[in-house]
């Protein structure tokens, strides 16, 4: 499967809007590279959030072990849906190397998503950027910067910027010379260019990390 495919944007017009609006940009556009952005496609919002709570604060091969057991321990009793998680111990996701707080934002997920707070995937695609932060954001354990990642990685909206980011935080300040860490304010104002594809634009900023450094740098 193509990595973009899943992208309700063009990304070559993306590209083209983003070199025009901004010079500085542009340039870290052509010293990155083509635009590669990973979708992480996920069957419902459950099974997307479930996957971020594990992960908060781990390392990745620590996060994915443990998610992998989480899933394990719920596929016999019918897969990964707030049903199923009803049905399985505290013991068991315990067990599997959940920690009492990431537990219980579970099962506050779960309980969100039987409510309707949660919207099913074909519900959320209707919904706008700001709804869906504020419906997702009444879970247990779920903030902005998660949902932020949701928007940009599962379902692969175009115009998400995400200032609570430390990575994006900092690559702008270099990229753009600041003398301190931007607030949220200062890098919306400048990113007001970018729209309606900061996603694209957050994406070359967290690539630009993983550049080295030249002498102009």
């Amino acid at each position: 499967m193509k990595r973009t495919e899943q992208l309700s944007y063009n990304p070559t017009v993306a590209l083209a809007h983003l070199r025009t609006a901004d010079t500085i940009l542009g340039e870290l556009i052509d010293r990155v590279g083509p635009f590669d952005l990973e979708i992480q496609p996920a069957h419902s919002l459950f099974e997307a959030l479930l996957r971020s709570i594990v992960y908060q604060q781990l390392h990745g091969r620590a996060a994915a072990t443990i998610h992998g057991r989480v899933l394990a321990t719920l596929k016999p009793h019918g897969g990964i849906n707030p049903a199923t998680l009803a049905l399985v111990a505290d013991e068991a996701l315990r067990a599997a190397g959940l920690s009492r707080a990431k537990l219980a934002a579970i099962r506050h997920l779960a309980q969100k998503c039987t409510e309707g707070v949660v919207p099913t995937l074909a519900t959320s695609r209707k919904l706008s950027d700001d709804e869906l932060v504020a419906r997702l954001c009444a879970v247990r354990g779920i903030g902005p910067w998660t949902v932020h990642m949701l928007l940009l990685f599962t379902l692969g909206r175009p115009d998400v910027m995400p200032t609570g980011d430390f990575a994006i935080r900092l690559a702008f300040q270099r990229l753009y010379r600041k003398r301190k860490s931007p607030t949220p304010a200062v890098i919306l104002k400048h990113a007001r260019c970018w729209a309606p594809y900061r996603s694209v634009a957050s994406w070359y900023l967290w690539r630009s990390l993983e550049l080295p450094k030249t002498v102009k740098d």
